[in-house]
């Protein structure tokens, strides 16, 4: 699916497949311009484009769709969220859903214990950089603090703060030490919430009959789409992490086949 599902055109539609069109669809029916900020921020593609001329197609896909920052931006209001880690800035598109979501939500931009609301994590000062003037065009540079470098470091340092989403969207091959920091650190706030994204990636679903944790002569199903044996190690990491989760007594997941999977991860009480 198209970074921006939104805005198909005649053409897409019709040669769309049934579960395309109604993806197509249900972005459309999920658009609302009325409220304040419009629920697709106003420059969202022209971050996508920009991104595209600065790093290529390949690179820009690294970016959440807007029908994703929806959904995501939803959460925040339904959880009635006021404080954001998200671990891997890219070029900021998921950080500027968040920062409109948190400003429907009335959250200012105000710090707390030194952090704007959103706190996001990158290790690439060039991708940092970039999410930084995007944040400006935006207006919403006072809600975001990037924080450059390795993202197990910049977590210690952040140990003792509290957050109610936490967005996982960096190295897949850490997410379960991510997680567990996270976890341990006691930083996502009661009736918070982890995601996950990527969590079905085409190189990950074909361990579906493997268990974790994945032996090395481990075979996956051999499917047609899944032609990266270079990614293996990473579908690979992401499938143990889906499967710790999964296990986990401390929390209960729900994992959307909606793009290339998201998890959503919430802590049970007393944990």
């Amino acid at each position: 699916m198209a970074f921006s599902e939104t805005t198909g055109t005649s053409d897409d539609y019709e040669q769309a497949s049934a579960d395309q069109l109604r993806m197509f669809y249900a972005a459309k029916a999920s658009v609302n311009t009325n409220v304040d900020p419009p629920s697709v921020p106003s420059t969202i593609g022209d971050v996508h484009a920009d991104t595209v001329a600065r790093h290529g197609e390949r690179v820009a896909i690294m970016a959440i769709s807007e029908y994703q920052g929806m959904l995501q931006s939803f959460l925040v209001g339904l959880l009635g969220a006021r404080r954001v880690l998200e671990i891997g800035t890219f070029t900021g598109a998921s950080a500027i859903f968040f920062a409109n979501a948190l400003k429907r939500n009335g959250v200012a931009n105000t710090p707390t214990n030194s952090y704007k609301p959103i706190v996001s994590l990158d290790v690439s000062p060039k991708f940092a950089q970039t999410a930084r003037q995007n944040f400006v065009k935006a207006g919403i540079s006072e809600y975001v603090d990037v924080v450059v470098g390795d993202a197990h470091e910049s977590l210690n340092e952040l140990v003792g703060q509290t957050f109610d989403i936490v967005f996982l969207d960096a190295n897949k091959e850490a997410y379960r030490a991510y997680y567990d920091k996270i976890i341990e650190s006691k930083m996502l706030a009661k009736g918070g919430l982890i995601i996950a994204d990527n969590t079905a990636f085409d190189w990950v679903t074909p361990f579906i009959d493997v268990s974790a944790p994945v032996a090395e002569d481990a075979v996956p199903l051999r499917v047609p789409y899944s032609s990266h044996p270079e990614l293996l190690d990473m579908g690979r990491a992401l499938h143990e992490f889906n499967e710790y989760v999964r296990q986990d007594p401390r929390s209960e997941v729900v994992m959307l086949p909606l793009f290339t999977g998201i998890s959503l991860i919430r802590l049970l009480p007393d944990n």
